[in-house]
């Protein structure tokens, strides 16, 4: 299904139960719902759990519509494409599951608006992140050729793999979504965070730093898992609904 989201289409899921407590799904970089989320089982975790699991393909991903223009990915219209779809399926709050780009995006759903998310999982985010690598990896997509910096390459390789993408909008992506650090900002969230890395992510960097910032976070490092394999792990699944279980 589609929707318009200030004049870019976008496409989402609905799967679960109609009754089921909402949670809202936000894939990572160069990646898509199905990919993220589906593969990985963690729909049929959530479904089997009760959630209607609402599945966003970001702007520059997936189904959606894949803008060219830097400007389109600026963090805040991103995170608003989140709220527009909660109010496109007339739900007023929702849990949150992001993981990395998806992890930042939910940051920004919660410091701009608060009261539509009620508690949030962000996976494979840090005080640091593959946000910083930004030009290097939107040089390597716009190239087509990967630079010498290992987490340029990683996700050189992992968006060429898939010939749906659209590398030159991913490269807009990646250089219009950059988060201003304001750590102030941070310091006010009072919405449930859980952040969950995996102890061997070496593109997320300081998970322990970013908790500091955010009085109502506490973090869960899945042991043996890097940023990819960190997606699937049992133990990511397990401290996720052991968390949401309080809005259950």
């Amino acid at each position: 299904m589609d929707f318009d989201s200030d004049g870019v289409r976008l496409h989402y899921e609905v799967n679960g139960s109609e009754r089921g407590n909402p949670i809202v799904l936000v894939h990572g970089f160069a990646s898509d719902y199905r990919l993220n989320w589906v593969g990985t089982r963690w729909q049929e975790t959530l479904t089997n759990a009760g959630f209607k699991v609402i599945g966003l393909d970001c702007r520059g991903h997936g189904h959606s519509d894949k803008p060219h223009e830097e400007a389109a990915y600026a963090v805040d219209l991103m995170a608003g494409d989140v709220v527009r779809l909660l109010d496109h399926l007339d739900v007023k709050a929702a849990a949150y599951l992001g993981y990395s780009m998806g992890g930042r995006i939910g940051l920004e759903v919660v410091l701009d608006h608060p009261g539509r998310i009620t508690r949030a999982v962000l996976g494979g985010v840090g005080a640091a992140g593959a946000i910083d690598r930004a030009d290097q990896i939107a040089r390597a997509f716009r190239t087509g050729e990967p630079t010498d910096d290992p987490v340029a390459q990683t996700f050189y390789r992992f968006a060429s793999a898939r010939p749906d993408n659209d590398l030159v909008a991913l490269a807009a992506c990646i250089s219009g979504l950059r988060p201003e650090p304001r750590p102030e900002r941070l310091a006010r969230i009072s919405t449930p965070i859980l952040i969950v890395v995996g102890d061997r992510d070496d593109i997320a960097r300081g998970a322990p730093a970013l908790i500091e910032l955010i009085p109502s976070a506490r973090l869960v490092t899945v042991a043996g898992r890097d940023h990819m394999s960190a997606v699937p792990a049992r133990e990511f699944k397990q401290a996720a609904l052991d968390f949401l279980s309080a809005d259950v």
